[in-house]
């Protein structure tokens, strides 16, 4: 297949930082490219891939500028030209100018939802909703608004030779992700302190709110002697989930995935959780972890990190590399590219 993987401009792919949707492109332009399909990926032209690379901007912007319009839309009208000529499909990673100008191509365009469905992107998505095909990453975030044309249900996917499996722990626990309140930073620490666990975190602090929810409620209830880190590479993440008991990750809005939960499940590391969004398809409760209420999480954390030799590090990986891996990921991929193609329909000619 002829396939055109377009991704945000924002970030390089894969990112040298934080960024979630540039780590699951990554793997899917290499990943398809491996099994055979012809494969061009318009990204930044830091990008590293196994695909064919074609950008308008030779360097990513940084977290800064996710959703900056203009960037948005001259990479869009770069990425599109001759799409017809050139691509059986397009699978569209940004959901802004890029799917709206992808459908009106005429070539087949599915578009992966990322992000939640927040009253704005249902707007949107609305618009383009009988034109585009749609794939959800869990079925929690589908159900979320089952009208759209769905091509299928695709898990994200991690490439598990990067994360090696570890059984030796190191006497701390982890928190990973954005300063954002509904990530939870802060019952992270109140569960780490009722526990006597020591708190890793590592945390993007860009935003507004980012920056608001550290400064006013985080910093002045952090122990001093804990270490807090910024933005970190991909190596230092996967290094901290190795080593950590445990990872926390007290959500309280419908998480559409949590890359973080595979990301430490394939390392042997437990996860402790909440029952938002995709948490109870991705984590086996008592098995790979445990998925506790978002209200008195502190303390049922607390609790379960006293019982984290209950978990077998061997059944997190096991979970991880036969749902969620890069083969499964792409296999699932393929099989909704070969569907919409043999559908026929794209953009003005549906």
């Amino acid at each position: 297949m002829r396939i055109a993987l377009i991704c945000p401009p924002w970030l390089a792919v894969p990112p040298k930082g934080y960024g979630g949707i540039e780590w699951v492109v990554a793997l899917e332009a290499d990943g398809l490219a491996e099994v055979g399909h012809d494969v061009t990926l318009f990204a930044t032209g830091d990008s590293i891939t196994k695909a064919k690379l074609e950008y308008v901007y030779e360097v990513a912007p940084g977290s800064k500028a996710i959703n900056d319009v203009m960037l948005d839309t001259t990479h869009t009208l770069f990425s599109l030209r001759d799409a017809r000529e050139r691509f059986e499909v397009l699978h569209v990673h940004s959901p802004f100018s890029a799917l709206a100008a992808s459908i009106e191509t005429g070539v087949p365009t599915v578009h992966t939802l990322h992000g939640s469905f927040t009253p704005e992107m249902i707007r949107l998505y609305d618009l383009v909703g009988d034109r585009a095909w749609f794939v959800a990453i869990s079925e929690a975030q589908k159900r979320f608004h089952e009208s759209l044309q769905y091509a299928g249900v695709v898990y994200n996917g991690i490439d598990m030779a990067f994360y090696s499996f570890n059984t030796e722990k190191e006497d701390f626990v982890l928190f990973l992700g954005r300063a954002a309140p509904e990530k939870g930073w802060r019952r992270a620490i109140e569960a780490a302190k009722l526990a006597g666990e020591t708190l890793v975190s590592a945390v993007k602090i860009a935003h507004p709110t980012e920056e608001e929810e550290w400064e006013r409620n985080v910093k002045p209830i952090i122990p001093k002697d804990w270490t807090v880190m910024g933005e970190i590479s991909q190596e230092e993440k996967v290094d901290l989930l190795r080593r950590a008991k445990a990872v926390l990750f007290p959500i309280d809005w419908p998480e559409p995935f949590g890359l973080v939960m595979t990301e430490a499940m394939a390392c042997g590391t437990p996860v402790i959780a909440t029952p938002r969004g995709s948490v109870p398809e991705v984590i086996e409760d008592g098995v790979t972890g445990w998925i506790v209420s978002v209200e008195n999480y502190a303390v049922e954390a607390a609790e379960k990190l006293k019982r984290l030799d209950e978990i077998d590090p061997r059944a997190c990986r096991e979970r991880v590399q036969r749902l969620f891996s890069k083969e499964a990921m792409v296999a699932g991929y393929e099989g909704v590219f070969e569907r919409v193609i043999a559908d026929g329909r794209g953009g003005r000619d549906a």
